[in-house]
């Protein structure tokens, strides 16, 4: 597609820490700039999520948007699980954030303090007593979190109304990690309030909560680095793949109206 510059994304992944790199890659082939950004877990970051700072993701932000392949004047943000609400938390903090898109985000700040300059937002709080687990071990925790709108949780809950971009909210209905649903809707119900934009909401039935790039295999359980043992994420096997592929593209639609101004398709093929 050319020799740029390109609208640039930053690509965050969740709680399994390390640097996952494969879907910013995948995205880099459909003419994008992406940068995948670790924030945990790897090299010199801290070695567990207890707190996180804004300034080292305004620092990635900043990073791109001076970046002489990237095509200003704004960045995406794309964020799966918890990287989906540090990426609400950059849009509603930070300058230069045109789209964010989420993969079965939150929009309350979740398992570890979130610091900014003088604002300190904290987790939602969470009742262990509430995970169910089955014969085999295998833990349900989709009622874990507290609500984000009752007493001091609200207090979690991020002020995305600040943000000046536009949202995508991709639904796995079958999350079983968390109330996704519940929360896109919350997050759209409190943009609205303010007289912000309505946010995309693109919901999946049967989708779990890992909805990945096109044709990786559905992951229906695996350990959970903060509930300390396996955990069940959902989806129906044919409907996860089907909602892999569509998500896919209309997250890349998304990130060509809102970073490009042009509607995808007029030059990539699959």
């Amino acid at each position: 597609t050319g020799n740029g510059p390109f609208p640039g994304i930053i690509d965050l992944y969740g709680t399994g820490g390390g640097l996952p790199e494969y879907r910013a890659c995948l995205l880099a082939n459909y003419g994008f700039a992406v940068l995948a950004l670790a924030f945990y877990s790897y090299e010199d970051l801290p070695k567990e999520m207890k707190e996180f700072h804004l300034e080292y993701f305004e620092e990635a932000v900043n990073y791109m948007l001076k970046h002489t392949q990237v095509k200003g004047p704004g960045i995406g943000l794309l964020g799966i699980s918890k990287g989906g609400d540090l990426c609400v938390s950059m849009a509603s903090f930070l300058k230069g954030i045109t789209a964010t898109a989420l993969i079965n985000g939150s929009v309350a700040n979740v398992g570890a303090v979130l610091r900014y300059k003088d604002i300190t937002i904290p987790p939602l709080g969470l009742n262990l007593k509430r995970i169910k687990v089955s014969k085999s071990g295998i833990a349900d925790i989709s009622d874990l979190l507290n609500n984000p709108l009752e007493g001091p949780d609200q207090q979690s809950f991020i002020p995305l109304e600040k943000a000046e971009c536009r949202f995508l909210f991709i639904v796995g209905q079958d999350d079983r990690n968390w109330k996704s649903e519940f929360f896109a809707v919350e997050g759209s119900k409190r943009l609205e309030a303010h007289g912000k934009e309505k946010p995309e909401i693109v919901c999946y039935p049967e989708a779990g909560h890992y909805i990945e790039p096109p044709f990786f295999p559905m992951c229906a359980a695996s350990m959970h680095l903060l509930v300390g043992k396996p955990v069940e994420w959902g989806g129906e096997p044919k409907a996860h793949c089907e909602a892999q592929i569509d998500a896919w593209q209309q997250i890349q639609a998304f990130f060509h109206k809102h970073l490009t101004g042009k509607p995808s398709g007029t030059s990539s093929k699959l």
